[in-house]
C-alpha cells in the first residue's frame, strides 16, 4: 500500500511483509474481557473463533488468557499459562499453518509459549515494564516484540493519565526501549502506542490525531482501538455497539500509517484494509484521477 513503509517481520523463518496492513484477531482465553462477545473458553468456543478469525482474514491470532481492561483482576502467571497452554493446543490444532501471538507481560509465559508451542510474537501490554526479564528473554527467543506504551499495571495505570505533550512522550518512551532492545540483539520491534492504557479520552484522540508522527521511529505501527472506550464512551454507547466507531477508527489509523489493527472484527477491519488500499491507489500518483468535465 502506497504510503506505508516496506517493513518486513521474521515469524518462524518466513518473512511477513508490513508495507501491506496487517489484520490481527483477537482471542480472549479470559472470564472478564471487557468485550462480552470476545470471551471464548471452551474448547469448542476458541475452535470456532479460531476458525472465524482466519476464515475472515487476518494473517495474526493474538491470544490472552490476562484481561488489561483498567482495573482488571490480577491472574498468577501459573493461571495464565494453563489458559494459554489449553488455548494454544486447539489453536495449533484447527490452524496449523496460523501466524500467533502471544498477549502477556511475563517473560516466563513467553518463553513457554514460544519453546513449548512455537508462538512467533510476543505481545507485551507493560512494554517491558512489568518483568525484568522480558528484553532478554525476547533477544534470546528470537521473535518479534510488540512495544506498547503503558504506565504503571492495569490495576493502577488510569491514575497514571498526565501528559504535558501526550504525542512526544509516547515517542520519547517508546523510542528509549526500542533502543534497548536492539542493543540487547530484539531485531523486529512493533510499536503500539497503547490507547486506553493510562490515557484519558482527550488523549487517546489526540494521539490518533497525531498518530503518523510516531514515524519517525521507523518502526512498524500497531494500533489497537477495536470497541474500547475511546470509542463507546464518546458515543455514548456499549462495547457491543460500538464497531461502526471502531471502523471508522481503523480507517484513520491506516490512513496514518499504521501497519497492523488489532481487532476484535476481523472482517470490517479487512474490508477497512482493502477500502484504503483502493482509495489510495487513485489518490497517491494522480494517474487515476477522473478526467475534468468541460
Amino acid at each position: 500500500m502506497k504510503g506505508h513503509t516496506p517493513y518486513y517481520i521474521n515469524v518462524g523463518g518466513q518473512l511477513m511483509d508490513l508495507s501491506e496492513p496487517q489484520v490481527m484477531g483477537i482471542l480472549n482465553v479470559t472470564p472478564d474481557s471487557f468485550y462480552e462477545n470476545s470471551r471464548q473458553q471452551s474448547e469448542a468456543q476458541i475452535a470456532e473463533r479460531t476458525e472465524q478469525i482466519v476464515t475472515e482474514g487476518a494473517s495474526i491470532i493474538d491470544i490472552g488468557a490476562y484481561s488489561s481492561r483498567p482495573g482488571a483482576a490480577d491472574v498468577t502467571a501459573e493461571e495464565e499459562m494453563k489458559r494459554l497452554s489449553a488455548a494454544l493446543r486447539i489453536v495449533r490444532r484447527t490452524a496449523p499453518e496460523a501466524v500467533i501471538s502471544v498477549d502477556t507481560f511475563r517473560a516466563q509465559v513467553a518463553r513457554q509459549c514460544v519453546e513449548e508451542y512455537g508462538v512467533h510474537i510476543i505481545n507485551d501490554i507493560s512494554g517491558g515494564e512489568l518483568d525484568a526479564e522480558m528484553y532478554r528473554t525476547v533477544a534470546e527467543l528470537n521473535v518479534p516484540y510488540i512495544l506498547t506504551h503503558m504506565l504503571g499495571n492495569p490495576q493502577n495505570m488510569q491514575e497514571k493519565a498526565e501528559y504535558r505533550n501526550i504525542t512526544k512522550e509516547v515517542i520519547a518512551h517508546l523510542g528509549q526501549r526500542m533502543e534497548r532492545l536492539h542493543e540487547m540483539g530484539v531485531c523486529d520491534v512493533i510499536l503500539d502506542p497503547g490507547f486506553g492504557f493510562a490515557k484519558t479520552l482527550d488523549h487517546n484522540y489526540d494521539l490518533m490525531a497525531h498518530l503518523q508522527e510516531l514515524k519517525v521511529l521507523q518502526a512498524p505501527l500497531l494500533v489497537g482501538v477495536s470497541r474500547k472506550s475511546m470509542v463507546y464512551r464518546l458515543l455514548g454507547c456499549t462495547p457491543q455497539e460500538a464497531l461502526a466507531g471502531t471502523v471508522a477508527l481503523h480507517t484513520i489509523a491506516l490512513l496514518k500509517g499504521a501497519s497492523i489493527l488489532r481487532v476484535h472484527d476481523v472482517k470490517a477491519a479487512a474490508e477497512a484494509v482493502c477500502i484504503v488500499r483502493e482509495m489510495q491507489k487513485h489518490t497517491d500518483d494522480g494517474t487515476h484521477q477522473p478526467k475534468q468535465m468541460i
